[in-house]
């Protein structure tokens, strides 16, 4: 193991509680922190449907799995109180913007009363540690061609990123009403950019439609095609998630560094949606797929969103590893192995080795 990924040696053994387990970023997490040898414990509702990720990893017989909604209080926290994990990641979200627009109650519920649920479960049964995951779209965005610092005003002005400000601050109004006394940070905050990879296959997110797309034979039609979003592989912001994780475990954060990271990707990789597509449509390998222009825009988006991570960078010596070819590359290769019926355990752990190999 390289020097620069040691730090996924703190891991092994270890008692680890994920939220969100079924979803896409959860997934990759719990199937990860299995490999490296943690006893994991998952939360999170069924897989939907369409999904196969989960399945594909074949988690329900690698963890500890538990089908509940983070909005039950009293089954979140038996379940808490009963496992006593090392440390907590919090990723269970409603993250589509379009649900968030079709049924806003349930999404203000699950991010915003769902997160305080596992903050309060945390802090009532002293749990160690937490690393509490939202999004890069927590902060108030006027579209100016700006990269967003974690000291920037939190907001949105749709519901989605209303309700990702609202959990964040949640989580700093517990950060400072019960942790501050601490000598080193206990809990955290985590804000990631657009992330990509294999095996996402949630409705209105670009790579699942190119996918979807793709497999049916039919046209990819973009809502916003010159939308701008910082893309990472999915790889990048975990890493980022388990190496702050670490940093809580061995006491090297001091309790006065603001207590909220960016993971993002490099400055390069912040492309238009219709460059991903075609990208990923170029690396796919067919030309019959056209990409048209969805006219009916039937709620906001943002044109432009990008994250400073200097942050990151100084204070947790994480920088991303990937490039916009190799991200696009993994992500559309792993949905190839998918589609071939390959062994998708054997292709996750390859894509894990690849990344830490750069």
């Amino acid at each position: 193991m390289k020097k620069k990924n040691s730090f996924l040696k703190s891991y092994k053994k270890l008692s680890v509680l994920i939220t969100g387990t079924t979803g896409f970023k959860g997934a990759w997490l719990a199937f990860w922190l299995n490999s490296l040898g943690a006893r994991v414990t998952g939360i999170a509702l069924r897989p939907e449907k369409d999904s196969i990720l989960f399945k594909s990893l074949n988690l329900i017989n690698k963890i500890d799995q538990h089908f509940i909604d983070i909005n039950n209080f009293t089954k979140v926290n038996n379940l808490i109180k009963k496992t006593k994990p090392d440390i907590i990641f919090h990723l269970a979200a409603q993250s589509i913007v379009s649900k968030s627009f079709e049924n806003p109650l349930n999404t203000f519920k699950t991010n915003i009363l769902g997160s305080a649920n596992i903050l309060e479960s945390y802090r009532i049964n002293n749990i160690p540690h937490l690393v509490y995951i939202t999004s890069d779209k927590c902060y108030l965005n006027h579209d100016l061609k700006k990269n967003y610092k974690e000291k920037d005003i939190l907001g949105g002005i749709d519901n989605y990123s209303s309700s990702k400000a609202s959990a964040e601050l949640i989580f700093y109004s517990y950060s400072q009403s019960y942790f501050k006394k601490d000598n080193y940070l206990k809990a955290v905050s985590a804000r990631a950019g657009n992330v990509i990879g294999g095996g996402d296959m949630k409705d209105k997110r670009i790579l699942p439609d190119i996918i979807k797309s793709i497999k049916k034979g039919q046209n990819l039609y973009l809502r916003h095609p010159k939308a701008t979003r910082p893309w990472q592989h999915v790889l990048e912001p975990l890493s980022g998630y388990l190496l702050t994780g670490h940093k809580l475990l061995n006491k090297n954060l001091k309790n006065n560094i603001y207590p909220s990271w960016n993971f993002g990707p490099k400055t390069k990789n912040c492309k238009s949606v219709e460059y991903i597509s075609k990208l990923a449509l170029k690396y796919w390998g067919q030309n019959f797929t056209k990409i048209k222009l969805n006219q009916r825009k039937q709620y906001h988006e943002s044109k432009f969103l990008s994250l400073n991570i200097n942050k990151a960078k100084k204070e947790l010596n994480w920088s991303p590893r990937l490039n916009l070819n190799q991200t696009i590359n993994l992500s559309v290769n792993w949905y190839k192995s998918y589609f071939r019926k390959e062994n998708m355990k054997k292709i996750t752990d390859d894509q894990i080795q690849f990344f830490l190999d750069q």
